[in-house]
């Protein structure tokens, strides 16, 4: 009887002792999955854990580790993505190329448009300095094959304004100073090898602009404006109106009111953005997770 009693004893201890393990067990995962649910942060402290511990399960375990923290770090970017949307603009550097009235000049005779670079920075409150250095390439006349149109540099600076921040296609602003017009003189020099000298015409320009830019790097602008040249009119520049009697060196495009005040433009532009200079701490973290998910997709070739 005695011995009944003990064995009895024995296997009641033992179905407690194993009822309150489990229940341990069953608590430690919960609390697991309510901190799981608090914050991101520390549920990615818990997966490095994890990854610090042994496999209990093997493959299976690794493998569906790796999803949960895949799974995990495509919200995180979704999330960097969705506030990145917000604004394509901010905080940007732009290296542009171009041709036409922004890189940086047009003309009325030969090639029409110069050829130039430049660089824009876009502030977080949408508006961007910049500024351009181009060249007007030298070329032949449209009429007369022995007579050369002489080359030259132009410049602009000037500050844009663009709306539509959420949008990947941008409506702005743009006020500008510096080379707007270029020309060559009517009569072709005897003694500088038949050249038509290049005159370049300073003043002020407003553009419209319609630009695309995103988050990735490429960039597309279109200008359409105007200029205002305040100096075309000076009998210095007004160089069409001069007389001469050798025909044979005159440009037949002649126009005898000269240069005009006030001229319609345009241009297209190229350029290379870069990442945003300033970025939240979200999309640092998500930079990170793409060198890092760069480095282990090298790792597997």
């Amino acid at each position: 009887m005695l011995k009944k009693l003990f064995l009895f004893l024995m296997v009641f201890v033992f179905a407690v002792w194993a009822q309150d393990d489990k229940d341990i067990s069953s608590s430690k995962d919960v609390d697991t999955e309510e901190v799981d649910e608090e914050t991101e942060e520390e549920y990615e402290e818990e997966a490095e854990d994890e990854d610090a511990a042994p496999s209990a399960e093997g493959s299976q375990y690794n493998e569906n580790l790796s999803r949960k923290k895949f799974e995990q770090d495509q919200r995180a970017d979704e999330f960097a993505n969705a506030l990145r949307r917000r604004d394509w603009l901010k905080d940007r550097l732009i290296l542009q190329i171009g041709m036409g009235s922004r890189m940086p000049v047009m003309g009325e005779t030969g090639i029409g448009m110069g050829f130039g670079a430049g660089a824009e920075y876009i502030t977080r409150w949408h508006l961007a300095a910049y500024a351009s250095l181009g060249m007007v390439p030298s070329g032949i006349d449209n009429y007369f094959e022995n007579i050369t149109l002489q080359d030259g540099m132009g410049w602009k600076i000037g500050l844009n304004y663009y709306l539509f921040a959420k949008s990947a296609i941008h409506l702005g602003f743009s006020v500008s100073y510096g080379t707007v017009h270029y020309d060559h003189d009517v009569v072709a020099d005897e003694n500088n090898g038949m050249l038509r000298s290049i005159i370049m015409l300073e003043g002020y320009q407003f553009d419209i602009l319609v630009t695309y830019l995103t988050s990735e790097w490429y960039y597309l602008q279109f200008a359409f404006g105007a200029y205002y040249a305040p100096t075309a009119q000076d009998p210095d520049v007004s160089f069409r109106t001069k007389s001469t009697t050798s025909f044979d060196l005159i440009s037949k495009v002649v126009n005898p009111d000269g240069i005009p005040e006030w001229g319609l433009v345009f241009g297209i532009t190229l350029g290379f953005g870069f990442p945003e200079f300033f970025p939240d701490d979200t999309e640092k973290r998500r930079r990170v997770r793409e060198k890092e998910r760069a480095k282990a997709k090298d790792r597997t070739w």
